[in-house]
């Protein structure tokens, strides 16, 4: 990796300036390593000074002659071969000869959404692993699978800067990949064999609005007062104002190795270990009730480092204590009396429980001092409902209440400003700062900068976000898809995974997500899309299943079948009409392979209503490409559905084992 720096460095301004230059300066998409379409015209622009003759020269035998305009902007089109590398480009000025080295023609793919897509190939440690993860990261031998991890960054307007660079895939390097990506590019190379480039740009926990450029988000007449109360109200200018004023560290992407995050959040120094000590006068503090949020205090929405300290008085120091939280969100280091007591550092432990012993040689009779230095990346930090400490004898003490508060780093862009721990923060500015979840930063951020590199098309796994508002997602998802392929003016094809079964909540009656699995089917109806169901590789109790290799070879299925000539057979059935005959609905599917499989068990999936609505469950037969259902206690059916919960079981396959996906219609 450490062979890309220097060329990151060199072009990772691009456009970031708003004076012009004598040299040429290119977007990191275009650096050593990268994979261009191929067999097309692909685009190729950059930044010179004004009015710059520029010659483009390929070794695969293509020249381009362009001239900038009076921006200094030039950009045009370059024919690339059918596949093959390493190739070099020339971009030539008259004072300048850039070399781009080690270039591959072959397919490109974005790969976004959320956590899902996120997941790198060393999971979320410790507890959301990737399956089979160590045997795939030893054999992750295809240095001609490429990809290019975008950087996070929010914007409130369209951007075009950015910063990453290309990765060739090694079981050094792969540890950090997107592993659904990482397994769809594994597939589609296998088959082809030719060279793959992913561009990987995606954001855990955030909702399809936030990838919606407000343009289409107005067009939609969705989220208007947000975007409206956003642009008024955020000033970028006091932001970077008040931040200038401090020292920063910058934040390691979430795609770094496990140990290099742990040790790095671990380590983290704001000259503040005084404020762990028994003996400190914390008097001027604010306070905050715990257990709760912890982030909101007078900051509003506050990311970054916070202590707090609470006393505690004990006359039972016979024997040790435990120090019970049911989590924290999203870090911390613990003391007592001064003592580190335990400590969760790096990603994935904000629902961890906090379970710290406390040995009776550091206990005092009477005062005694816990401090926590709790540290929240981003959205809400909370302390769960269990706080406590009980000893070997069953006493349970308390530790719930006010506490003691003093922030002394915030995050900004990805950065930690450093406040210290003398600072007062009453004269900080109220703004408003950029979150992940807000409507069109990601899409300012990390897909306008994209924009018109040359793709084949997107692959993404999203929604999760947006349980619960299935009724705005139907019209949000499918205005997503569009708002991107017009902003490329290419309709490419987009490829997208169904939202996984999981337990979202205890209370059937509340189950919710069916809803949105039902909005992603039938955005289907949108020309060259394709949906990957995952209901037989959930899990309930994880909302990241560890199987994404099926997730990322199922998205290629869809790519070979549809784009790429292919004579595999396509994924699961799909519901293509339905009838009435009496008492009976008779539902009709395509993609059913060698015959439509049904696993009629105790666990029937399928319910049926009359215009009430009142729904019962369904005898069930099936017959070639048809499933005929029925109840005793419906005599006039107007309504089918299956699978219609937040933890459905897959009984209705393909013969070739792929499920079909949940649904609920209305016979008409």
């Amino acid at each position: 990796m450490k062979k890309y720096l220097s060329t990151i460095i060199l072009f990772g301004l691009f456009f970031s300036c708003d004076h012009h230059t004598n040299k040429i300066v290119l977007s990191p998409l275009f650096t050593d390593g990268m994979v261009l379409q191929r067999n097309t015209k692909v685009n190729v622009w950059g930044e010179s000074s004004q009015n710059a003759e520029i010659n483009i020269i390929s070794e695969w035998g293509q020249e381009l002659k362009l001239k900038s305009d009076s921006t200094g902007i030039w950009k045009g089109k370059i024919l690339t071969p059918k596949a093959g590398g390493p190739f070099y480009l020339k971009i030539i000025s008259e004072n300048e000869n850039i070399i781009i080295n080690d270039i591959m023609i072959g397919e490109v793919w974005i790969a976004s959404g959320q956590s899902n897509m996120e997941m790198t190939m060393n999971g979320f440690p410790p507890k959301e692993l990737i399956l089979n993860s160590k045997n795939e990261i030893l054999n992750a031998n295809y240095p001609n699978i490429r990809m290019f991890d975008v950087d996070r960054i929010m914007k409130l307007r369209p951007s075009n800067k950015l910063s990453g660079s290309w990765i060739k895939t090694s079981p050094e390097e792969v540890e950090s990949f997107s592993a659904t990506a990482y397994f769809f590019a594994q597939e589609i190379h296998k088959y082809l064999d030719i060279p793959i480039g992913i561009i990987h740009s995606s954001w855990g926990g955030t909702p399809a609005e936030a990838w919606t450029s407000e343009i289409k988000l107005k067009e939609l007449g969705l989220f208007i007062n947000t975007l409206e109360n956003m642009n008024k109200n955020y000033s970028e200018d006091v932001t970077v104002q008040w931040f200038n004023k401090f020292n920063s560290i910058d934040i390691p992407q979430k795609s770094h190795a496990e140990g290099v995050l742990k040790e790095y959040y671990r380590n983290l120094q704001f000259s503040d270990d005084k404020l762990s000590e028994f003996e400190l006068d914390d008097q001027s503090w604010q306070t905050v009730f715990l257990p709760g949020r912890f982030d909101t205090l007078k900051l509003e929405q506050f990311d970054g480092v916070i202590w707090l300290r609470k006393e505690i008085f004990l006359d039972d120091m016979s024997s040790d204590y435990n120090l019970n939280i049911e989590y924290i969100d999203d870090m911390d280091k613990t003391y007592f009396n001064g003592n580190l007591i335990g400590d969760f550092s790096g990603y994935g432990y904000h629902r961890k429980e906090r379970n710290y012993n406390v040995p009776k040689s550091i206990l005092k009779k009477g005062k005694n001092v816990i401090a926590i230095r709790a540290i929240d990346i981003v959205g809400g930090g909370v302390f769960g409902r269990e706080m406590n400490l009980t000893n070997d004898y069953g006493k349970i003490i308390s530790i719930e209440g006010f506490w003691k508060y003093k922030p002394v780093a915030e995050i900004y862009e990805n950065k930690f400003y450093t406040y210290g721990t003398k600072l007062s923060l009453a004269n900080r500015p109220s703004f408003i700062k950029l979150l992940p979840f807000f409507p069109k930063v990601l899409f300012n951020g990390l897909i306008n900068p994209l924009i018109p590199f040359t793709i084949k098309g997107v692959i993404w796994y999203q929604g999760e976000g947006n349980v619960g508002r299935h009724d705005q997602y139907s019209s949000l998802f499918p205005g997503m898809i569009e708002d991107w392929r017009n902003k490329w003016n290419n309709e490419f094809p987009f490829y997208f995974v169904q939202i996984a079964p999981f337990r979202y909540t205890e209370n059937p009656l509340k189950n919710v997500s069916q809803e949105l699995r039902e909005a992603q089917r039938k955005t289907l109806e949108l020309p060259k899309t394709g949906m990957v169901v995952t209901l037989d590789i959930g899990d309930f109790d994880n909302i990241h299943p560890a199987n994404k290799k099926d997730v990322g070879k199922r998205l290629a299925r869809l790519a070979l079948v549809n784009d790429y000539d292919s004579d595999l057979a396509p994924l699961g059935p799909i519901l293509d009409q339905s009838e009435i005959f009496k008492n009976t609905i008779k539902l009709s599917f395509t993609h059913v392979g060698s015959g439509l499989q049904y696993l009629n068990n105790e666990v029937n999936q399928f319910e049926i209503a009359g215009s009430n609505m009142n729904f019962f469950k369904a005898n069930v037969s099936v017959e070639e490409n048809s499933i005929f259902v029925s109840s005793p206690f419906v005599k006039d059916p107007k309504h089918v559905r299956y699978a219609w919960s937040d933890t459905p079981i897959a009984t209705l396959t393909s013969g070739d084992g792929f499920p079909a996906s949940s649904f609920k219609i209305e016979i008409k």
